[in-house]
This record gives structure tokens, sequence and C-alpha cells, in this order.
């Protein structure tokens, strides 16, 4: 049987003891305003570049921790810096925001090239409202959601950088983040026209982009919503896909959707049995739909897929309480936790190759970013508490 007890205070320390504090000691920069995110394993600065949805994210993790771990003044403190900072510095004139900024918050490359840092500024400044009523963060999000609201009436017509669309395609990644995004702020407003935004976005997600009968979820289907069976059509990201179901599974939860409920935590399930490396452990981080690693060049191993799957599996079991889900958590944990926490410094190593080493090359961007393993372990943490609080009642006699 799980010792909910013995996890609840493992994810607690790894959270508030490892994690947490990597972050106050090397990231913020008191100088210049905002979050360092480009950093060693040992907190060193490798670049000064601050990427705007790592900004924005930071302000929810820092906002999450005061809402739902603990309220200390010194998460209030990092949340409010870093929001004063990228809502004066990340977006332009228009609404839309910037991609990479200077240390001083000056935009670098070519703007507003990611349609995802809208979406990480409406789920950060609404758990930041959440922390301090903050009525300005408030009037940002609504902006953005109306703004991007536009935007994605026109699949097709927006970047989503570091990772473009192909062309003649939309992507399952756009409508996954938004029905978070929207999910949030909706449900924390109370308002129905944005709630219903967010139902629309995941029905595109479990409607479009998942195929049960196929036990996939597919990264990017035609615009008009038919599947391509050549590459790029192929492509699934089994963390992708997981880390989407209990977006899913949050928002049909909410609205007493059983059927979907139960759909979706099937979907876990499958993502875990095609991406893990029976020979070496671990989650692939991409694949072709019939299992062979993505262009054979994605059979690397990076530790956020990891962390989603970890909160997933906690999720499913405490809804069905289904042996595979401990089953599955249990062996996930393990590869884990023996692979990519820091020893001597705190926060995990980013990206590891097939056999499990440290890889020195970037993917994607050359960011430790304060989010996947700080959110995993904030909800896995309020999670384990309950689940932990349901087995002491449930041994008295």
């Amino acid at each position: 049987m799980t010792d909910f007890f013995q996890l609840h205070s493992l994810y607690r320390s790894e959270l508030l003891d490892r994690t947490v504090p990597f972050w106050l000691r090397h990231g913020l920069d008191w100088k210049h305003g905002g979050i360092c995110t480009c950093l060693a394993d040992d907190g060193t600065l490798i670049s000064s570049d601050k990427y705007v949805w790592s900004q924005l994210r930071a302000v929810w993790t820092f906002s999450a921790l005061h809402n739902r771990i603990a309220q200390k003044p010194e998460y209030l403190e990092a949340a409010t810096h870093i929001f004063h900072f990228i809502k004066q510095r990340g977006h332009d004139a228009h609404g839309d925001w910037f991609f990479c900024l200077d240390a001083a918050g000056q935009p670098l490359h070519d703007g507003a090239t990611s349609l995802y840092c809208a979406a990480f500024a409406i789920y950060g400044f609404a758990e930041y409202a959440r922390a301090t009523g903050s009525e300005e963060a408030l009037a940002i999000a609504r902006a953005t959601y109306r703004h991007v609201q536009q935007r994605l009436a026109q699949p097709g017509s927006y970047q989503t950088h570091p990772w473009p669309i192909p062309a003649g395609m939309k992507a399952h990644g756009v409508a996954m983040i938004f029905t978070s995004a929207f999910d949030e702020l909706g449900t924390f407003l109370e308002d129905p026209s944005i709630e219903a935004a967010a139902l629309e976005q995941a029905r595109e997600v479990v409607e479009v982009f998942l195929h049960p009968e196929r036990r996939r979820l597919f990264e990017f289907v035609r615009l008009d919503g038919s599947l391509m069976e050549e590459p790029p059509g192929h492509a699934v990201n089994p963390g992708h896909a997981i880390e989407s179901m209990w977006f899913m599974i949050h928002l049909f939860q909410r609205l007493g959707d059983h059927e979907r409920v139960r759909q979706c935590i099937e979907a876990i399930r499958w993502h875990l049995e095609l991406g893990w490396d029976e020979e070496q452990g671990g989650l692939f981080l991409a694949l072709d739909a019939e299992r062979s690693p993505w262009e054979k060049k994605w059979d690397f191993k990076i530790w956020w897929p990891h962390t989603e799957a970890l909160y997933a599996l906690l999720l499913a079991h405490s809804l069905t309480g289904e042996a595979w889900c401990m089953t599955w958590f249990q062996r996930v944990h393990d590869y884990a936790f023996s692979h990519f926490p820091v020893r001597d410094h705190g926060e995990w190593i980013q990206n590891l190759d097939r056999q499990g080493r440290k890889m020195e090359g970037t993917v994607a961007l050359p960011v430790k970013d304060p989010f996947h393993l700080a959110r995993a372990l904030i909800l896995s943490v309020g999670l384990l508490e309950r689940l932990a609080g349901e087995a002491q009642e449930s041994s008295k006699p």
C-alpha cells in the first residue's frame, strides 16, 4: 500500500527545501527586474536573456506558492517583483506578448513570435490576482484574452516559437494551453463566456487531436481537422499528451462530465505505454505514432514530461483508485528521483540522453524554467495531503 504521508513529506521537501530556494537564491534579478532563467545547474548565469513565457510562468509559480502552500512574504514579494517587470516590458502597444527580452527588458529577436506567451500571461496573472486581488493583473489578463481570441479564430495566422507549426496544419499545443489558461481565468472571474471559450478549446483537444480508436493524441492535424498520414502528422509527444489530459480532467471534472474524465484518464495510460523506454527507463520526448522515436532524434529524456506524469497519475488515482495508476506512478517516480535532482544545488537537470546521462546541448531554449517541476510539486503536495487524510480516515476503526 502506498504511504501517502511519506510521499507528501518527500514532495513538500523537494518543493520547499530544494526547488524554491534555488530560485530565490539564484533567479531573481533585483537590479533590472524579473527573473533570470538561463542558469546552469549550480545557479551560474549563462545568459541574461529573459524569455517572456518564463517570466509569466514564474509569476504563476510564486503566486501559487502563496495561494496553495504557504503565505510567506518572500513568495508574494517575488511574484510582485516579476509581475511589475513583465507587465511593463513584456508586450507591445497592440497587446502582443514578446518572446524574449534582454536583461533590461528590451525586446530581442523578432518581437512577438509565440502565441503561447499570451496563454501564460492569462494563466500567470489570474493566479497573481488570486493572491493579491490586483485589478491591474485582471485587466491585462482580460485584454489578452480578448486579443488572443481573434488570433485563435484564424489557425495558421500566428507563430508559436520555438516550435513552429507545419504549413497547412494546426497544433494540439495551442488548444491545450488555452484550455487551461481560459479555464483558470473564467472560473476565477465566474465569467460564463470565458468558461465557454475554455470548453471550446478542450473540445478541440478531445475531438480533433485525440483519437481513441488509435490510442493516440496527435500533435498536428490539418486545418480542417483531418489526420495527415505521413510526417509530421504522425508526431506524438507523450509528455505533452499526459499534461494535456490532466488539464482536460480539471475542466471536465468541474463540469461533471464523467465520461470525458474517464477518456482522459485512459489517454494518460495510453501515452505512458507508448512513451516509456522499456530498455533504459524514462519517457521519450517524442515518437512516431507507430512507436519509433520521432525522426530518430527525439529519444532523449527531459525533465518536464516526468513531472507532468507524476501529478497526472496521482490525479488519476484520486479519481479511480485503479491499481495501474500507482504502479505507473512508482515507475515514473523511481526514474525521475534517481536521475533528475541536482543533489548539491537543488532543482532538476533539464535534459538527459537515452541512457540517462546529462546532455550538454540545448533542447528548444537554453533555460532552466521555474515552472514544470514547481507546478507539479505544488499540485502534488495539495493532492497528497488530501490522499494522506483519506488514508488516515479509512484506517480508523
